[in-house]
């Protein structure tokens, strides 16, 4: 077990370097979320004001 705690502690620096993977995990979900719900609200916005215009 001793190997598996000196990869995480990687010499005292583990905690920057594994901030940093986190850090950057969340920024990339961000980027796919983000566009994802932006383009799901626009074809809401879209079906409701054609749905408006019909009736």
């Amino acid at each position: 077990m001793s190997g598996l705690s000196e990869i995480l502690g990687m010499g005292g620096h583990g905690v920057y370097v594994w901030s940093c993977y986190a850090i950057t995990l969340v920024v990339l979900a961000l980027n796919v979320v983000q566009p994802w719900l932006a383009r799901r609200r626009l074809v809401n916005q879209e079906a409701r004001r054609r749905r408006r215009e019909v009736m």
